[in-house]
């Protein structure tokens, strides 16, 4: 084992970061022990699993993170600071908001981080299983498809690899309820990331719309998916996905609107808060949850 301590800036609220992880059934979460437990992926279908916990306050955060063991220290520290956004101070944001119409939800949720997935692969096949479903049958479909077909070590599941995603068959994923639809998407997912016609290791170096561009030339994958990953899987700052309905009830609650905002209205809302247009997103989604 391999102990590392982290002290980062201010404000930095864990325990909602940990609030947010235990809505998915198969993050390995200790509310008590302010931890979490991150499986990380390794090549050839290896992994290793690091604890997170928190050892500071929300304005002074600190961190102890435990390896395995010393190999690829730096990589495997610099994925967990990435997958945390360590390095995105929070200060700025939060003082962007409290001039703004959000400004109560910003004050009510202070210090509520971006969070992305823990393995980019995963993070796309989340985001298509959970397309058109209610938020508790989407994770219970989701659990399905990893407790079914992915693996476990030390009590953290693993997504199944691409290899192995693009091996199931329609039959299979249609016996946990998938769609026919929904499970032709994943598995057509996992085969072009299995014969490198995507290559997720080159997409963050392109832009937000090269991105878009890219994925959404995959059967499955719409403009909500392809915001979602670029939002959670990256760690985009400034995505608003108007087409999320969470987002508009959000809207329509705090508006007092006796109706669903169209496309002009959350354009015209979402203006004064950019370019911190995802953090928006993820607040709106803190007050309805």
């Amino acid at each position: 084992m391999v102990t590392r301590n982290v002290r980062i800036e201010g404000p930095y609220n864990f325990d909602r970061v940990l609030d947010r992880l235990s809505l998915d059934p198969l993050n390995a979460v200790d509310k008590e022990d302010r931890s979490v437990k991150v499986p990380y992926y390794l090549p050839h279908g290896d992994g290793e699993v690091i604890n997170v916990q928190a050892v500071g306050t929300t304005e002074e955060p600190g961190f102890t993170i435990t390896f395995e063991n010393d190999e690829q220290l730096e990589e495997k520290h610099n994925r967990i600071s990435e997958i945390f956004q360590w390095e995105k101070g929070l200060h700025e944001v939060h003082e962007h908001f409290l001039q703004t119409a959000l400004k109560p939800i910003f004050e009510e949720h202070a210090g509520t981080p971006i969070v992305l997935e823990f393995d980019p692969f995963a993070s796309i096949v989340k985001s298509i299983i959970h397309q058109q479903l209610n938020l508790k049958f989407a994770f219970t479909l989701t659990h399905r498809f990893v407790t079914t077909y992915g693996w476990q070590k030390d009590g953290v599941w693993f997504y199944p690899s691409p290899e192995k995603t693009a091996a199931l068959t329609v039959e299979e994923l249609r016996e946990l309820q998938f769609s026919q639809r929904k499970a032709e998407y994943v598995i057509g997912l996992g085969q072009k990331v299995a014969s490198g016609e995507l290559n997720l290791d080159t997409l963050p170096e392109k832009n937000d719309e090269a991105i878009i561009k890219e994925l959404t030339k995959i059967r499955g994958i719409g403009p909500w998916t392809a915001q979602s990953y670029l939002l959670f899987g990256l760690g985009r700052p400034n995505l608003f996905p108007t087409a999320d309905i969470g987002i508009q009830n959000a809207i329509k609650i705090l508006y007092n609107m006796d109706r669903k905002p169209t496309q002009e209205e959350l354009k015209q809302f979402s203006s004064p808060w950019h370019p911190y247009l995802s953090y928006a997103s993820l607040y709106l989604w803190r007050s309805i949850e």
